[in-house]
């Protein structure tokens, strides 16, 4: 996953995430990522339209962003 994640940086383009937060709930996200580290990815998160970190273990699932129609 984290090579998918990493050309997609190196691409600019945005993900479609399934994330687990903190406090247990399920949901969808397309980030824009801006750096990965060891345990994080720091990105801009489409949904919120705010920057955010995102921890690796708490990602479900990637996939690159669907076109619209």
């Amino acid at each position: 996953m984290k090579k998918f994640l990493l050309r997609c940086q190196l691409d600019h383009k945005p993900v479609e995430i399934m994330y687990l937060s903190n406090s247990g709930q399920i949901s969808q996200r397309i980030i824009s990522i801006k750096e990965i580290n060891e345990t994080t990815i720091r990105a801009y998160c489409h949904l919120r339209k705010t920057q955010r970190v995102f921890k690796l273990d708490n990602i479900l699932s990637v996939n690159y962003k669907k076109a619209a129609g």
